[in-house]
């Protein structure tokens, strides 16, 4: 099982360690195409603060973003699964995890970036700021950067199991499983389901989509459970007590569309 991710914004700062080696990064595939960004994104931070701040998607009380991507290179670099925070990764809860749930996680999460591409929880990090909807002068957007790097090394990393696919629509534009690794791969959407005059009424939600997804993957972990198609993550989830909905995509190189229904937000 490989369970893509999101990133989050917010990230954690500060701590002791060694400075980032990015040959230590996994999926060495992607090195080329992470050094590029990161010469980039590391040149315009150490310029024009305002231009950086408006390629980067920047508000005033954000401007510290900028000095911290200038120095990336020698910042402080700790595992991903501490440095990414938000509500998807507090619903996870990977430092709360007991050892098997986390050493399952260690070897199932693989989170996306818009600076590395796509790396384990395991890979050290410094804390940075540049979302996959970014473009930059010289690379144009970053979505479109990683796709030609991500089509080679993908595939490997899906392996022969299930692929379950949590990201945002921008950290997909990255890598689209294509042709036998679609056909095991499964999207979740999260419902939010109420009776307003007798009638259910469902709709998508946002914050606590995130969380939970968080849960959802943190309920997988705790189990052990480690379904081989998106059949089988069906059976799963159901089994866990969340009520979801699915249908088998016509064509078999097609992707699964999960509804997991929630009838509280929190």
């Amino acid at each position: 099982m490989l369970v893509l991710l999101p990133p989050s914004e917010g990230k954690a700062a500060g701590g002791s360690g060694a400075p980032l080696d990015p040959g230590s990064l996994s999926l060495p595939g992607l090195a080329g195409a992470r050094a590029a960004v990161l010469e980039e994104l590391v040149e315009l931070c150490s310029g024009d603060e305002l231009k950086a701040r408006e390629v980067l998607g920047l508000s005033e009380g954000l401007r510290g973003e900028v000095a911290k991507n200038a120095a990336l290179r020698g910042a402080v670099a700790r595992p991903a699964g501490e440095v990414y925070t938000g509500v998807l990764y507090d619903a996870l809860g990977l430092a709360e995890l007991p050892a098997p749930a986390r050493a399952l996680a260690e070897r199932s999460l693989l989170v996306f970036s818009g600076l590395w591409g796509a790396v384990r929880v395991t890979d050290r990090i410094p804390s940075y700021r540049c979302s996959m909807g970014v473009k930059l002068p010289g690379l144009g957007a970053l979505g479109a950067h990683w796709r030609t790097p991500m089509a080679s090394v993908m595939p490997q990393a899906a392996g022969d199991g299930l692929v379950l696919d949590l990201r945002s629509s921008a950290y997909a534009s990255a890598w689209k499983p294509k042709g036998e690794t679609a056909g095991r791969t499964a999207t979740v959407r999260v419902l939010h389901a109420q009776v307003v005059d007798g009638v259910e009424k469902r709709s998508v939600v946002s914050h606590f989509n995130k969380a939970t997804k968080g849960r959802l993957v943190r309920d997988l972990l705790l189990a052990g459970a480690v379904p081989g198609s998106p059949a089988e993550l069906l059976t799963a989830l159901r089994d866990l007590g969340y009520t979801v909905e699915a249908e088998a995509p016509a064509k078999p190189a097609k992707a699964w569309s999960l509804d997991v229904v929630v009838s509280q937000i929190h």
